[in-house]
């Protein structure tokens, strides 16, 4: 026993020396956390939730996702974003896999349970910061028999592959948008709408999740979407929904962060 700890020491070391390098070029500060898993084996139960995504594939985020604790998901205003994650083996080498490491990106709540003290099952209770992560997620960085293992993580970019996506949803003088599979920063922090009856582009408000209402009349229009990133960066799609768009319906554009 003593042989396998020292060795994952070593390796948790080793890890932490690279995290030292990529700090001093500039990298997000690495925190504190604590991480458990839901959803089975095939992550079957982490589709939806309350960012507003429906299938996680067609979406763009696969499997490596996490419901992020009250402190980190911030009123539904982290939807979308990445976070890499390690299992910090200086604390529990015992479950944590050597040379283990993931990024995870944000889509679900974990809601807080007062009923339970924050060290022992209400692990999302605030002010604490915890990722209730897939279970084949986590189980890239830990033990399954762990069960709520401490780690590291840090806000990354994310890499996505295609254009953003917008779901249309909703009803006449109320159109819901979906803006899923988003790179760079992930979570957006603005978004306008502007149609071809019009030249003026028209602030959208964050519903809840990853959802943005307009409130103006649409139909029979083309529409194109402006999105800013918590980045500050930018990015337009132009007549990504044709003028026959209907609710419901998904549209894919050609621009990515």
């Amino acid at each position: 026993m003593e042989n396998f700890t020292n060795a994952s020491v070593c390796s948790f070391l080793m890890i932490m020396a690279v995290l030292a390098c990529e700090f001093e070029r500039g990298m997000a500060v690495w925190q504190h956390a604590h991480a458990t898993f839901y959803g089975g084996s095939d992550a079957s139960w982490t589709m939806g939730g309350a960012c507003g995504y429906g299938n996680l594939y067609t979406d763009g985020y696969g499997i490596q996702t996490a419901a992020l604790s009250t402190a980190l998901f911030n009123n539904g205003k982290s939807c979308g974003a990445c976070y890499q994650i390690v299992c910090d083996g200086s604390q529990v080498p015992q479950w944590c896999l050597k040379g283990g490491h993931i990024t995870i990106t944000a889509t679900n709540f974990c809601p807080p349970n007062y009923n339970l003290p924050s060290n022992n099952g209400g692990w999302c209770n605030p002010p604490r910061q915890h990722f209730d992560m897939s279970q084949p997620a986590i189980e890239k960085i830990a033990k399954y028999r762990a069960g709520i293992v401490p780690v590291l993580y840090r806000k990354v970019q994310c890499k996505r592959t295609g254009g953003i996506r917008f779901t249309i949803n909703g009803r006449n003088y109320f159109e819901l948008v979906l803006i899923s599979n988003v790179g760079g920063a992930g979570d957006i922090s603005k978004v306008w709408i502007k149609w071809s009856k019009t030249n003026k582009w028209e602030t959208m408000s964050r519903n809840w999740g990853s959802n943005w209402q307009s409130l103006s009349y649409l139909t029979g229009q083309t529409l194109s979407f402006r999105i800013q990133t918590t980045n500050g960066r930018i990015q337009t799609a132009y007549n990504v929904a044709p003028s026959n768009w209907r609710f419901g319906q998904s549209y894919s554009s050609n621009v990515q962060f």
